[in-house]
């Protein structure tokens, strides 16, 4: 990614946490499966340029949407881990159609390099 001496914080909750940070961040209600909270953006944004942020997973959506979808947990843990680092990197599946789509194909890319195995169970 271009960042070899990057850092972030990984935050493993639960639904109500996430749906806490959720909606306090988000002004979303109910949980969600990742977060991304970037220290490139804001006021104070160049203090430390090599910390990318804080990535939070909420372990319980990650279970619901592996079963759901008939695929190992880990494998979608993993991909929710790439999806957040990209948040940090300046990826947003919300901007456009066009976006998402370089997004999903960085993440496609990524798992690959990282020999996940992504076929249903």
């Amino acid at each position: 990614m271009g960042s070899p001496e990057a850092e972030l914080s990984l935050v493993f909750v639960d639904d109500d946490e996430m749906a806490d940070l959720n909606n306090r961040y988000r002004g979303r209600s109910g949980p969600t499966n990742v977060l991304a909270f970037a220290m490139g953006d804001g006021q104070f944004s160049d203090l430390q340029p090599d910390l990318l942020g804080d990535v939070v997973i909420s372990v319980d959506t990650v279970r619901r949407e592996a079963a759901r979808d008939g695929i190992r947990p880990e494998t979608h843990l993993v991909r929710m881990l790439v999806h957040g680092i990209l948040h940090l990197s300046g990826y947003d599946h919300e901007v456009s159609e066009a976006e998402a789509d370089r997004m999903e194909d960085k993440t496609e890319a990524l798992l690959a390099a990282l020999g996940v195995d992504a076929t249903p169970i």
